[in-house]
């Protein structure tokens, strides 16, 4: 199928999470929130773009009423300054806020996004990562509701991208180290 990547792409290593693995994890993570969240008003909030995909699967398997809301932030220079570039558009005050995020690296921006959702008063705020790349993280966040922690490797599909593309894998690959230079 033209335009549609796989394994046998020359920029793809090999495959680091199958279909199986993420829906486990999901399932897994879903559980969870599920009985943690219990009678609770819940707003699951995503960052556009590479967290819709875990998004859209994870809020399956929560098996409780919630509310989805989305946020687009640009980073720019060396990855510290940042800007709100579409902002929720629903008020999260004295709503219980969980940010779901595809990837954790550095957390510079997510510790940037917590703390503008923290200055919202949300009964609580808290995060769920289907990745946590913990080898590069320079600001410490909390992750409550983490999937799998993965090694140092740059990484596509599963909502990831690379120039904006692979996002539409099933799966999680790394990326051969020749490409990234």
């Amino acid at each position: 199928m033209s335009g549609y990547y796989t394994i046998h792409d020359p920029l793809i290593e090999r495959v680091m999470l199958t279909e199986d693995e993420i829906a486990e994890t999901c399932e897994r993570l879903g559980r969870r929130i599920t009985e943690d969240y219990r009678g609770k008003e819940l707003v699951l909030v995503s960052l556009l773009r590479g967290s819709l995909v875990f998004l859209a699967d994870l809020c399956r398997h929560v098996q409780l009423d919630l509310k989805l809301d989305f946020m687009a932030i640009s980073s720019y220079g060396s990855g510290e300054a940042v800007r709100i570039v579409k902002d929720l558009d629903e008020d999260i005050g004295g709503k219980h806020v969980l940010v779901v995020e595809d990837i954790v690296d550095t957390g510079l921006t997510l510790h940037y996004l917590l703390g503008v959702l923290a200055g919202r008063s949300p009964a609580s705020l808290a995060v769920c990562a289907l990745m946590d790349r913990r080898a590069r993280r320079i600001a410490d966040v909390p992750i409550a509701y983490r999937g799998l922690e993965i090694p140092d490797v740059f990484v596509v599909g599963y909502g990831i991208d690379l120039g904006g593309r692979y996002r539409n894998l099933p799966y999680v690959a790394v990326v051969r180290d020749e490409v990234m230079g």
